[in-house]
């Protein structure tokens, strides 16, 4: 080979890795029920665009006679499904990414699951994807999860969706029916934010109008779905918006340097610039934009760079630097769309951790203003939600955080919830819009503290919570306290859950929600008395770790005591003071903790007591030396 055929084909190649790197790059998802053949589509896209190598292709056949579903033919969806469970149940479980090109376009296709328990995991898939490709089976039609996907990737920002009528073969390749399919598709999704919206007839397994035209689809005079992908216009709005750098990371190898590591999340940064600090309103001027690469004049959505300032700002994980004349929202309520993807339902009041970039505080749902009915697209009002529920709410802080709405930016306007307990992901959030009140609602500074008030009344104020079983001996207790207390002088309220339901809580029942509800107000009300100097003794069954954890950090460290009062179910039952075990039993009252309605007891409390072996009074005593010896008292 001489030096002329090497230079040509070195600048061959140079040319073609500039022009893949040069490609425009799609994001989409495939999406629809189960047995839709979402898998075998995008396997028949990989098999038609020659992705497939021999020895996968051979490895593919081996499969196919093991796990395959289409008779002696090759599954194509086994090139997608690789967990072993996904292979023997023929679902699809997880979310499957894959990546490939044509001469044209770069993709990166999420292959989503079908199943309705498993919508979290579309839910993840679409909220990165500029195109839904949401498949239909010919035989069924439009469905409730054809619906609850179109809907899911709707809100979450998807612009572009291809209704894709698959297996047409299996319905004679009717165009009556694809066209029965499209206009139900088209009338449930005229509501719909869509920029573009086209129906496709195809069989993924024999490949008609995939990628190539099929003589038995003859009648459809459309693309076929990979021309399709390849042209769709998906202009990216993120260049558009507002500069936004949410910081990931405080860049500080050596007193030589600071700078703000993260991914730019919205418009452009240029040296020069003035930001700002959403949370704080400093500003400062961009210094220099820094990559591993080199330093850089100008920054876009998407990069990775350690910007830095020319001032000395107080900047840490989780603030957001922006464009000083377009700043974010900042405040401590909003309202947002939540999407419910935990087993264990959501009541209003119950608390969570909410994670929105490098930020991390502590949340709260005050109220489900509706949840959203997938088929109808109808508001239905609700006190809790459940796996897989959507629905409109309100979202209370605990501190001010920096956000955008969601159709800004997804990015800064995006949000989980995390369950404290169990550290699970138990929604994904959309911020629609801040709350105003939040903003009109300021604290009124006072000139007399809770300190004040403890050392007027010689004692530290403190919260002993007694939690227990019905009939463990929590009120006894409580009650044989307070006047021990009151004997020795200390000013004390006991706050009892029977009383309280006579007067502030009368309007709640026993149903789950509204037993969050009952500690939630409970638990505010312990925290004003403590602030007022009191002794506050709390007598509730409080069944639930994550209400009494949200009581204790209502107030100061060391000012919360839990007692449980650890009397077994059976002696609680054979006491029955109240003949309320028995009424439970009977079937008479429903949601009965120890029945049928979960009691979890404290894994560590302050103090556990038991009156199986010892009289209240004696606890009582317990209970007094200790507040004494911590200086309580």
């Amino acid at each position: 080979m001489n030096k002329r055929e090497d230079f040509s084909k070195e600048t061959a190649f140079a040319e073609y890795i500039s022009g893949q790197e040069n490609k425009g790059l799609l994001r989409f998802l495939t999406c629809g029920s189960v047995d839709d053949g979402k898998s075998t589509l995008i396997g028949r896209l990989l098999y038609d665009t020659k992705l497939i190598f021999e020895d996968q292709l051979s490895a593919l056949a081996k499969d196919s006679k093991k796990h395959g579903t289409v008779g002696e033919d090759i599954d194509l969806a086994l090139l997608v499904d690789g967990l072993e469970a996904e292979r023997e149940q023929g679902i699809t479980i997880d979310v499957a990414y894959r990546f490939f090109a044509t001469d044209k376009r770069k993709f990166i296709v999420a292959d989503t699951p079908g199943h309705e328990q498993y919508t979290r995991n579309m839910a993840t898939g679409a909220s990165t994807a500029d195109l839904a490709v949401l498949l239909v089976d010919a035989r069924k039609g439009i469905i409730t999860q054809t619906r609850r996907h179109a809907f899911i990737a709707s809100l979450l920002g998807v612009r572009h969706v291809v209704l894709a009528v698959n297996k047409i073969d299996l319905v004679d390749y009717s165009q009556d029916r694809f066209n029965e399919i499209r206009k139900d598709f088209e009338q449930f999704a005229a509501s719909f934010a869509f920029e573009t919206s086209i129906a496709i007839p195809l069989s993924a397994r024999f490949g008609d109008n995939v990628c190539g035209k099929s003589d038995n689809l003859n009648w459809f005079g459309g693309p076929t779905l990979l021309g399709h992908l390849e042209d769709v216009e998906t202009a990216h709005v993120n260049a558009e918006t507002p500069f936004r750098l949410p910081v990931q990371w405080v860049n500080r190898p050596d007193h030589t340097f600071r700078g703000y590591s993260g991914t730019v999340s919205g418009g452009t940064v240029r040296v020069g610039d003035k930001v700002v600090v959403s949370s704080s309103g400093k500003t400062s001027i961009v210094d220099r934009l820094v990559t591993y690469d080199g330093d850089l004049e100008e920054a876009i959505p998407g990069q990775a760079i350690t910007l830095t300032l020319k001032d000395e700002v107080d900047i840490s994980r989780g603030d957001v630097l922006a464009t000083s004349c377009n700043r974010p929202e900042v405040s401590d309520q909003f309202a947002s769309h939540l999407i419910w993807m935990s087993e264990n339902s959501l009541y209003p009041g119950r608390p969570y951790l909410l994670k929105i970039g490098g930020k991390t505080v502590n949340a709260t749902v005050t109220e489900i203003k509706h949840k959203i009915d997938v088929s109808s697209l109808e508001h239905l009002a609700g006190k809790q939600l459940d796996l897989n529920e959507i629905a409109f709410c309100n979202i209370s802080l605990s501190q001010p955080i920096a956000f955008d709405p969601y159709e800004v930016n997804r990015e800064t306007g995006s949000f989980i919830l995390i369950d404290r307990m169990t550290n699970e992901t138990a929604a994904a959030g959309l911020v629609w819009f801040g709350l105003r009140r939040a903003i009109n609602v300021h604290r009124q500074a006072l000139d007399i503290n809770k300190a004040a008030r403890g050392e007027l009344l010689n004692q530290k104020p403190a919260v002993l919570w007694f939690t227990g079983l019905s009939g463990s001996g929590k009120s006894t207790i409580a009650n044989a306290l307070e006047k021990k207390l009151y004997d020795l002088g200390k000013k004390t309220y006991v706050l009892d859950g029977d009383n309280i339901r006579h007067g502030l809580n009368r309007d709640l029942g026993f149903t789950e929600a509204d037993r969050v509800e009952n500690i939630r107000r409970v638990a505010e009300t312990t925290k004003l008395f403590v602030d007022a100097g009191l002794i506050t003794l709390v007598s509730f069954i409080s069944p639930f770790h994550s209400e009494r954890d949200m009581a204790r950090e209502l107030v100061e460290d060391g000012e919360f005591y839990e007692v449980h009062v650890d009397t077994p179910f059976e002696t609680c039952a054979e006491r029955d003071p109240k003949g309320l075990y028995a009424k439970a039993k009977a079937g008479e009252i429903k949601n009965f903790t120890g029945l049928d309605s979960p009691y979890e007891a404290p894994a560590n409390p302050e103090m556990r007591v038991s009156t199986q072996d010892k009289t209240p009074e004696q606890l009582a005593d317990e209970i007094l030396h200790r507040l004494q010896s911590d200086g309580v008292i």
